[in-house]
């Protein structure tokens, strides 16, 4: 029962289906209200509504993730001195506050600029930037090193079926379910309710895991693989690399571990831009002609799309076996590359599932590169190493989407489907620093196998 506390599974679940709620109702919500102050005063309104939505998510979405920048921060250096839990529990607290805004502007007919208050007030107690931290480290911390991949995948797993099952039902949801005809009152009432009972549990249910007792139980069951080899870990197997017979720690280790810690923030930041840019293009994308989704087809689309965390679960399953995690990472990113490479020509709806097919293993690339650096820093440091990534990641991305969600402006009349070009190009240069580590791996092992064959040479001569 004590173990069955520690679990974050709940939490994570919980916040998705609350997160999936909410962005639909919202999505539709300001389409709503954009449509009625729109289309009186202009009968070709289809452009101008696009860009009403498009402009209104650019600042949404710009003070949703500036605003953590200084509070994320704090809150890990708090959580080193007292608890994990407080990032996690702060960044509920203000999801659950800032998000009962959405129900007051659909019941109340606030005005839809409310909302950024709400962003600004979610944003400034931590935001999704220093809550998925908090489950990274915690993640981290109730795991051994060789289960980590697996363990952080397990989580981004239980996090896109949670959002799966809440995007399925949400479109009717939102349609079906009101309340005097006012369409979301129960889509934000249940987000709410979601949110709530994550509270909740966070502070009364969940337990910190013993991160000693996970450690020492990882020793025994890898103690052979140990006594053979301790320095050889998952991301030395890419492509069929042995371990090699250095047995310490020395200052090529340590060179090594720099790099691949700046190889994986640059990778994974540029990275995140196009993928944070996509998914803030398409939600407007699929409203505007040749599309002109409605709320059950949004719900559909967003529901494809966390399916995606489901087949990238099964692709770290089955490319395990074949690669490491340098590898499992490139997969991910070509994966995206080529899929939104497809977006790009999308003109009907059967078109935008292929898509989003060829995309079926992206999501393997971010928990892989976290499960990288996790293996390259020390335990005490996961709180704030991980924070440190997810505001950089956060905020290059928020700035970048707003120029993308502009250049998706003043390309609409043009080709809308141009911005998909840029970002998949993006996607490939993600690839670079990669290649990079994979190179320095492969001159690291051959210089340590060089210097053991050299001592190896020198005891055999003395003999």
């Amino acid at each position: 029962m004590v173990m069955l506390r520690t679990w974050i599974e709940p939490v994570v679940a919980g916040v998705q289906i609350a997160s999936s709620f909410y962005d639909t109702g919202l999505l539709m919500t300001v389409k709503n209200y954009y449509n009625q102050t729109i289309r009186p005063s202009n009968s070709s309104s289809d452009d101008e509504l696009q860009k009403a939505i498009s402009n209104f998510y650019i600042i949404y979405n710009v003070v949703m993730g500036l605003t953590p920048l200084l509070s994320a921060y704090i809150l890990a250096k708090i959580s080193e001195k007292t608890s994990i839990k407080v990032t996690i529990c702060v960044p509920l607290m203000g999801y659950l506050i800032s998000r009962m805004f959405l129900l007051f502007v659909i019941l109340l007919d606030w005005p839809i600029e409310v909302i950024f208050g709400s962003a600004a007030f979610n944003g400034l107690t931590g935001w999704f930037t220093t809550y998925w931290a908090g489950v990274t480290a915690w993640t981290s911390m109730g795991s051994s090193e060789s289960k980590r991949s697996l363990k952080l995948f397990i989580i981004e797993l239980v996090y896109g079926l949670a959002g799966f099952a809440g995007s399925l039902v949400s479109g009717y949801i939102f349609v079906h379910l009101n309340i005097n005809q006012h369409q979301g009152t129960i889509l934000a009432s249940c987000s709410t309710g979601c949110y709530a009972f994550c509270v909740l549990y966070s502070i009364f249910i969940l337990k910190m895991p013993d991160a000693e007792e996970w450690n020492a139980e990882g020793n025994s069951t890898e103690a052979l693989h140990e006594s053979i080899n301790s320095d050889y870990t998952e991301q030395s197997r890419l492509l069929g690399d042995t371990p090699s017979d250095n047995t310490h720690k020395n200052p090529t280790d340590v060179s090594f571990s720099k790099c691949v810690i700046k190889c994986m923030f640059v990778s994974a930041i540029v990275y995140n831009i196009a993928v944070t840019a996509t998914d803030d293009v398409i939600n407007v994308f699929v409203l505007k002609e040749p599309l002109s989704w409605g709320p059950v087809e949004v719900g559909y689309g967003n529901a494809v799309a966390y399916m995606t965390y489901i087949t990238s679960f099964f692709g770290v399953y089955i490319f395990s076996k074949c690669f490491g995690d340098l590898g499992l990472i490139i997969i991910g990113m070509i994966s995206f590359s080529c899929g939104i490479l497809i977006m790009a020509f999308v003109r009907w709806t059967y078109l935008y599932y292929i898509a989003r097919a060829v995309m079926l293993f992206s999501l393997i690339t971010t928990p892989t590169i976290r499960s990288m650096i996790s293996k390259h820093v020390k335990g005490s440091s996961y709180g704030k190493v991980f924070v440190v990534l997810q505001m950089a990641i956060e905020v290059i991305s928020v700035s970048s989407s707003a120029g993308f969600n502009k250049l998706y402006q003043a390309t609409l009349d043009w080709y809308s489907g141009f911005c998909f070009f840029v970002f998949s190009a993006l996607g490939f240069l993600s690839i670079i620093p990669v290649i990079i580590t994979v190179c320095k791996q492969r001159h690291t092992s051959t210089t340590q196998e060089n210097v053991s064959n050299e001592r190896t040479s020198k005891t055999t001569a003395q003999t």
